[in-house]
Parts: structure tokens; C-alpha cells; sequence
């Protein structure tokens, strides 16, 4: 990795403790044990589609603990589309669509303010359709990537 600083890049620290408490708190999930799985799923599924400067962005603003688990993963050939990434978290967790989407829009909600607006439109350029939902924006068109 490197230390060069980024445009815009937020300055909000989180500890990976506090990034549990947020997960737990966003999932409502029983026990911190329960928002760890999640946060280690998600996070090694985003780990396997993200490439380049934005995985290595997102990994900086990330504790060392969630940064990784994202960075461990061999990115895939063919990125999935949003709903390709929640059936394969499903498929790989043993659950179903519906708690993967749910993990996986508890584990986004935490780490979008990690990462900051800038960037996350950056990961949803670089992403196939249909995650903008699954990072909680309503907007369904793929962003288009801002002026440097």
C-alpha cells in the first residue's frame, strides 16, 4: 500500500470494536459475535470483487482488522452484479438472499462513512449494476465518476 493522501478522503476514525457496535446496532444482531461473522463475510464478498485504487482506498479507511479481511481475497475475473453478490455471500454463508442482503446492508452502513461519499461513488463506477442499493442509495443509475 501506499501513503499518499486522497481527495476528500474522510478523517473519521473507527476501531474495529466500534465498527461491531455500529454493525450490531445496524443489523440488530444478537451478539457482537453474530455482527463479526457478518463483517467478515461481507467484507471478504466486497474483497472479492473490488480491484486497483479503490480496494486499496477502502482498505486505508478501514480498521486493520476489517482492511484484512477485504484485502486476503483474490478479486474474481468477472465482477458480479449486486444481485449476483448477494446470492454468492448466500451460497458461501449457508443462508439465505434475504440475510445476506440484510448483512450486507448493515456491514455497507458501517463502513460508508469510513469511507466517505467520494469513494464509495468511485467503488460503484467500478462495480456492475446494482449495488447503490445494497450501499443504501437510492439512486439506481451507476454514478458517474467525478471530475479530478
Amino acid at each position: 500500500m501506499y501513503d499518499q493522501p486522497r481527495a476528500n478522503r474522510p478523517q473519521t476514525a473507527m476501531t474495529f470494536d466500534q465498527m461491531l457496535e455500529r454493525v450490531r446496532y445496524e443489523g440488530a444482531y444478537p451478539t457482537r459475535e453474530r455482527a463479526a461473522e457478518s463483517v467478515h463475510n461481507v467484507l471478504a464478498a466486497l474483497g472479492r470483487q473490488l480491484t486497483g485504487d479503490e480496494r486499496v482506498d477502502l482498505a486505508q479507511c478501514l480498521p486493520v482488522e476489517a482492511a484484512l479481511t477485504l484485502t486476503a481475497q483474490i478479486p474474481h475475473t468477472e465482477p458480479l452484479t449486486g444481485w449476483g453478490f448477494v446470492k454468492d455471500l448466500a451460497e458461501r454463508t449457508g443462508g439465505t438472499p434475504a440475510t445476506a442482503r440484510w448483512d450486507t446492508g448493515a456491514v455497507f452502513t458501517a463502513i460508508t462513512p469510513l469511507a466517505g461519499p467520494d469513494l464509495i461513488t468511485r467503488i460503484l463506477h467500478q462495480l456492475p449494476d446494482g449495488y447503490p442499493l445494497l450501499f443504501g442509495r437510492t439512486d439506481l443509475r451507476r454514478p458517474q465518476p467525478t471530475a479530478a
